[in-house]
């Protein structure tokens, strides 16, 4: 059974606060765990009113303390946004308070405009350059001490927490392979190079001390509701959003709409829907369909869903559909 998981952005409602955002974070947490999906993930963004998942160690620590087993984690971090000991500080407190819990998803994009990242990063060049050696630096903060070394992450040593390389191109493909990680594809917004990414991964793969043999997870959107119609309706948000981000106007996640064509252009529209392709919307026997299409193309070890919907009842009975169309596939294989 291939296992699914949930990528969460603490999306802010039109009208809504950073406050409930958070709150609505935990509760679909909660009921992730109760359906049996195995990780739930906060991604780091910043400068997006849309978004509260910015302090995202802090949110991880929100949604673990409100759970009680499923794997809570980054999807990602992004590490050049930090100093490596700083991260292994914080993942090794997470580590020392949900023992075998999380996750340190990493990823080298600034999650943000270059504004943003010029203020987060202050050099921006040297922080993405030295995505690599900052991996293996952060690897090592995290596992056993040496008597040679000079500065120990306190917590953080020894904590050992799985690390995952993130991409949405060929570049952490490579890295994922040569350093012998899981990697994760963000299929669910840069669909272009999926197949490539996920093939270069497997044949570069070098076995290590972290894993015998290559580990990938795919990213979907996802849209699931008692009838296709519906489900197109929620999806809508994720469409306008889009549209906004394009215009580099973002705001606040729009609520759903009846119609589409007045919020796009007819380039826009297909911009979007190319973005979008490998989504997963619609009503129970269409989702479980689309789903296990890509599992057949990709291959992929695990699913990871982000569930981009306006209304909170809306987005569990989503969760709770997909978690049906998993049971129902693992039947059918």
């Amino acid at each position: 059974m291939v296992p699914f998981s949930i990528l969460d952005l603490s999306p802010v409602i039109e009208g809504g606060t950073v406050a409930q955002s958070l709150e609505n974070s935990r509760r679909l947490a909660q009921e992730a765990e109760a359906y049996g999906y195995k990780r739930f993930w906060l991604a780091e963004h910043h400068g997006m009113r849309g978004i509260a998942s910015a302090a995202t160690s802090l949110v991880i620590q929100h949604v673990a303390a409100g759970t009680e087993k499923i794997r809570v984690g980054s999807g990602g971090i992004m590490l050049p946004n930090h100093s490596p000991l700083v991260i292994a500080e914080q993942f090794g407190t997470l580590a020392a308070l949900f023992p075998d819990r999380i996750d340190l998803g990493l990823g080298r994009a600034p999650g943000t405009d270059m504004r943003t990242a010029q203020a987060l990063r202050r050099n921006l060049d040297s922080a993405a350059n030295n995505f690599p050696q900052d991996v293996v630096e952060l690897m090592q903060f995290m596992g056993p001490t040496t008597p040679q070394q000079q500065v120990v992450a306190i917590p953080g040593a020894g904590s050992n927490v799985p690390v995952w390389l993130l991409g949405s191109s060929h570049y952490s493909a490579h890295l994922a392979g040569m350093l012998g990680l899981p990697f994760a594809f963000a299929s669910h917004f840069a669909p272009d190079m999926l197949l490539s990414a996920l093939e270069i991964y497997r044949e570069r793969f070098e076995p290590s001390q972290y894993l015998d043999k290559p580990h990938a997870m795919v990213g979907v959107m996802g849209a699931a509701a008692d009838t296709d119609a519906q489900a197109d309706y929620l999806f809508t948000s994720m469409q306008q959003s889009f549209v906004r981000l394009r215009r580099g106007t973002p705001g606040a996640f729009p609520a759903p709409v009846d119609d589409m064509d007045p919020h796009w252009s007819e380039g826009e529209r297909i911009n979007v829907e190319h973005t979008l392709q490998y989504a997963v919307v619609g009503g129970p026997e269409k989702i479980k369909r689309q789903i296990a299409d890509f599992l057949s193309i990709t291959k992929a070890d695990e699913l990871i869903v982000s569930m981009p919907i306006y209304d909170m009842d809306a987005r569990l009975k989503s969760v709770r559909l997909f978690a049906g169309a998993q049971q129902e596939l693992s039947l059918a294989a």
